[in-house]
């Protein structure tokens, strides 16, 4: 009997994970789920009775498993929609995600509406070389609504009377490095005049040709504007907005016909993250304008080893952008395309820890993930009484990286 209730328990805590958050998904989905959902009701109970009848918990999962592999593997997707005729107004089009949507979807046929910042740029003399005439490249600074308003006049002028299938807010910024308390006004700003303030502007200017057409608009967004990623703060504040716009537009919105998908990715190399100068400037510049006092709380060896942390991670991200691009186009062409969209290595596991795991464990995931700090700001280690030992340690990396700069200057000579 005690082996029975044993089985039951450890049945109910697995199951409890793996329902809960299949029908989450299901509900966050947005779309048509009864079928999905009586199917997995019908698992739930099948399971249920066979584990009423003391069926060892291992067997009643693997089960379970099987009906849920079964079904998934023999529901057959619905077919794509078809690229002929439609157009797509995609934003931040110099490098990463935009780039290589924009050369992607012109290989697919779509008619692609790309802004640049600079029309003599390298990204978009590359554009120019490599797509069809398909490709209209518009220089916009998305945070100038005279530069969006002449976008929509040149797209309207080549749309003619007809509407706008697709907007990609591709478009953002991620200007700094470093904790909250550390983190310039200056960079909170420059992240919500970029990626809310101008984003909003885009959106609520193209809507009526997306409406006209009840078409798709797809927001790249960032887990930091769900989770507290570390030294993100005015990244992920100024995502976090985004992601409430785009949700309340999206019910105040459904009676149109507009479908809206968010994309979540993981770490990918795009933009100026591979750039070594850009880290080194933006080191300096903060280093400038902190405050005298905060400096010397915090010490400039803490925002030193953050620098080389960001740097390094920067290094280790993904340089294959193709699956962001690939859920660009299912969210484009999908029937029932998805409200969120999870993509790249890690993503849903973290939110799973996130969604199911004591806030104590899911903090330290999101550390270990990211920034790894070792150094403790300088205020503290003189109160546990480490500021001499760390002084002395940097004294002699100072002095050996001198003594290996001298002799390899004597090797050169």
């Amino acid at each position: 009997m005690e082996d029975y209730a044993l089985s039951f328990w450890i049945y109910m805590a697995v199951m409890s994970v793996f329902v809960g958050g299949a029908v989450k998904k299901i509900l966050a989905s947005h779309i048509s789920s009864m079928p999905t959902l009586v199917a997995w009701l019908g698992a739930i109970v099948l399971v249920e009775r066979l584990c009423a009848l003391c069926m060892p918990a291992v067997l009643a999962l693997g089960i379970f498993c099987a009906v849920c592999w079964f079904y998934t593997a023999w529901a057959a997707p619905a077919p794509a929609l078809p690229v002929e005729g439609k157009a797509v107004f995609i934003t931040g089009c110099d490098s990463g995600f935009g780039n290589a949507t924009v050369k992607h979807l012109d290989a697919m046929g779509f008619q692609v509406f790309a802004t640049v910042l600079d029309l003599e740029g390298e990204g978009a003399r590359h554009l120019k070389s490599v797509c069809s005439p398909r490709v209209s490249l518009l220089q916009v600074d998305i945070t100038q609504p005279q530069q969006i308003q002449q976008a929509l006049l040149d797209t309207k002028a080549k749309l003619g009377m007809k509407g706008l299938w697709g907007l990609v807010n591709n478009a953002g910024l991620c200007v700094n490095f470093g904790d909250a308390e550390l983190s310039l006004m200056s960079n909170y700003r420059g992240c919500m005049e970029v990626n809310f303030f101008g984003t909003v502007m885009v959106t609520k200017t193209f809507l009526p040709l997306l409406r006209q057409s009840k078409g798709r608009i797809i927001t790249i967004s960032s887990p930091s504007g769900e989770q507290p990623f570390p030294c993100l703060a005015s990244y992920g504040a100024s995502k976090a907005a985004l992601n409430l716009f785009i949700n309340t537009l999206r019910h105040e919105l459904e009676p149109w016909g507009l479908k809206f998908s968010t994309i979540l990715p993981s770490a990918f190399r795009t933009g100026q993250c591979r750039n070594t100068d850009y880290w080194e400037k933006q080191h300096k510049h903060l280093i400038q304008n902190l405050s005298p006092s905060l400096l010397e709380e915090y010490g400039e060896e803490y925002i030193l080893e953050t620098k080389d942390l960001f740097q390094n991670h920067a290094k280790t991200a993904s340089e294959d952008l193709s699956p962001v691009v690939n859920t660009i186009v299912e969210a484009l062409l999908s029937p029932q395309p998805s409200v969120r969209y999870y993509t790249g290595a890690g993503v849903r596991l973290m939110y799973f820890i996130c969604s199911y795991f004591p806030v104590s464990i899911s903090d330290k995931f999101l550390e270990k993930l990211f920034v790894k700090k070792k150094v403790m700001p300088r205020a503290l280690r003189k109160q546990n009484g480490l500021g001499t030992l760390l002084s002395h340690s940097l004294n002699n990396n100072n002095n050996n990286n001198n003594i290996n700069n001298n002799n390899n200057i004597s090797k050169i000579e």
